[in-house]
């Protein structure tokens, strides 16, 4: 225990640095704000390319070595190294459970049930692991972890500067938008999937915040790695409407391909966290079948895009190069090989396979569509992959600005707007009908997980504070010193406490940033009672949820002291937008018993 000690207290120590400083410095909160803005978008930009950097070179020296190898060694390196990798991120992960996965779940839950807080340990747990399995050949991707490793480095920066919960949660957009930007070298979409799919809100008033540091990102990224596009693509054209059937028979199998790869994902992935066997053990197992699955359809086929992230053969498909037995092959392979080795609970996304998986059904519609109307197959073929890509992202992730614009600006090709637009609205609409929660969101509830706007707004205004609230409140006396007062808060672990006097009476609140900036300045001999802010925001046991909900919102904090209808300074509970979500959760639970 005293190795983690040492490291809280000097973690500690660097947080009052850096809170001197930025007092020395005399920001206001906006103009921190700005200032962290430009920092992770500029740190994010640089920790993006170090990943993306970091996973050529491990796919290239691990898996990729491995495929160059003679028959005998390549059965067993295609084998053995996925398995390997597993097995060896399945013991590490023990350490990090966070880390699991793709990312964007957890950096929603962080952002809308935890105020932001990602620990740092995340940030370097996801980059290390996450190299190390897409590297070894499981079948994930880079944009989600980018997204929770740049979101971590958000979360970690606002900490230091001890700005508010709120802007501390404002920031984790930032720090994600910025992440996916660099990945994809696609600022607008990734402006537009940051509040699509993390915030839920496309009039979020962080918008300004997440443009900014999403350019800072992109440009970073181009300076390092060059302005080029992601895919390279021929200026495919919209030949006529007779080509239109084709287009909208893509978004519909498009709908049907998404569903069936969520529901498949979700199955194997509740298998797998049934399945009694030592949890590291299971990324190992899932790399092994992802290894003979690769072996094979390489062996048989020729079908090399079915390890690691795949861009490679994703872009000949773009190109119209995927012959039409080929691109089923793949689209099989890649789909089973994604759906273990995420289930398996391994360091990767989804964003990327679900990417290639649409690319490859594009390719096979656009195949049929040329044969049918006598044009040419190569450039059919391209085009509709291309448009395949936004149609099962489209289904899959629900979020349909983000599945037009990120097409776009990865193959910088604008020529076929219409179909695309067509065939990511009809995926879009019947993936809804079919299967209406996301798969982000689905993964979640899996965990048990209820973000707040899932559950129906009717339901706050019948549940009451007194049925949420947290009754064994933690106070600090008003005769305790700043310092003694800020020790004794971080061994509690909460954000904010309410101040009381020797009759336990309700006297003010503080928060823990609000002590680190105090001792900071050298008020720590001060009395508590001195510095806590007075005027004190409450609410009452019989108040609605919607109306203290309301409340947090209007003063922009993030408790509420729960005070006696009779007195108001006697303190019964404090209710904080935590206790607001677990409320909501065991609303759902009661109302699906057998799920």
């Amino acid at each position: 225990m005293r190795a983690p000690q040492r490291l809280t207290r000097r973690w500690y120590r660097l947080e009052l640095k850096a809170a001197r400083l930025l007092d020395a410095l005399g920001l206001a909160e906006n103009q921190k704000t700005l200032a962290l803005t430009l920092l992770i978008g500029a740190v994010c930009g640089w920790a993006a390319v170090a990943f993306h950097l970091a996973l050529d070179v491990a796919e290239r020296q691990l898996i990729g070595r491995a495929m160059g190898w003679s028959l005998g060694s390549r059965v067993l390196g295609l084998l053995l190294i996925p398995t390997a990798g597993g097995l060896l991120a399945g013991a590490l992960l023990r350490f990090v459970e966070e880390a699991r996965g793709s990312g964007i779940p957890q950096v929603k839950a962080a952002y809308h049930l935890n105020y932001g807080r990602i620990p740092f340990k995340v940030v370097l747990a996801k980059m290390g692991l996450g190299t190390l399995c897409i590297g070894s050949g499981l079948s994930l991707g880079r944009e989600g972890p980018t997204v929770q490793i740049c979101a971590g480095i958000a979360s970690l920066f606002g900490r230091l500067a001890a700005v508010s919960r709120r802007t501390l949660m404002s920031l984790v957009p930032v720090g994600s938008a910025a992440g996916l930007a660099a990945a994809f070298n696609t600022p607008i979409a990734a402006v537009t999937f940051t509040l699509e799919e993390i915030v839920g809100d496309l009039s979020h008033r962080s918008i300004g915040a997440i443009v900014v540091a999403s350019v800072i990102a992109a440009v970073i990224e181009h300076w390092i790695l060059g302005s080029q596009s992601l895919f390279s693509v021929p200026p495919y054209a919209f030949n006529g409407a007779r080509e239109l059937p084709f287009y909208a028979m893509l978004g519909a199998l498009a709908a049907g391909l998404s569903v069936l790869f969520t529901t498949s994902l979700l199955r194997l992935r509740q298998w797998f966290l049934r399945w009694d066997i030592p949890r590291w053990v299971k990324p190992g197992v899932g790399g092994c079948v992802v290894g003979l699955i690769g072996l094979v359809a390489l062996e048989a086929w020729g079908a090399r895009g079915v390890f690691g992230i795949g861009y490679d053969t994703l872009s000949r498909a773009l190109r119209g190069e995927i012959a039409f037995k080929l691109a089923l092959v793949l689209l099989v392979a890649k789909l089973v090989a994604t759906v273990v080795s995420y289930s398996s609970g391994a360091a990767g996304g989804i964003f990327a396979p679900i990417l290639f998986i649409g690319g490859m059904l594009g390719s096979l519609v656009g195949t049929l569509a040329a044969y049918v109307l006598h044009t040419d197959v190569t450039r059919a073929a391209g085009a509709f992959a291309l448009v395949g890509m936004g149609a099962v992202f489209a289904g899959a992730v629900r979020a349909p600005i983000t599945s037009v614009l990120i097409i776009f600006e990865m193959t910088n090709t604008y020529s076929i707007i219409l179909p695309l637009m067509i065939a990511n609205a009809i995926s879009y609409s019947i993936a809804s009908r079919l299967s209406p929660t996301p798969v982000y969101e689905a993964l979640l509830l899996q965990d048990g997980v209820h973000l707040p706007h899932r559950a129906p707004p009717h339901v706050l205004g019948r549940m009451t504070v007194a049925s949420a609230m947290t009754r064994d409140v933690v106070t600090l006396p008003d005769a305790l010193t700043v310092e003694a007062a800020y020790e004794r808060a971080l061994h509690y672990g909460h954000h904010a406490y309410p101040v009381v006097d020797m009759q336990n009476r309700l006297v003010g609140i503080i928060t823990v940033n609000d002590l680190r900036r105090e001792v900071g300045r050298g008020n720590g001999g001060k009395l508590l009672g001195e510095v806590a802010v007075k005027r004190v925001v409450h609410t009452h046991p019989d108040h609605t949820l919607e109306h203290a909900l309301l409340k947090l919102g209007r003063w922009d904090i993030s408790q509420l002291p729960v005070v006696s209808r009779l007195d108001d300074r006697r303190i019964v509970g404090i209710l904080t937008l935590g206790d607001i979500a677990r409320a909501r959760a065991r609303w759902a639970e009661e109302q699906s018993p057998g799920d």
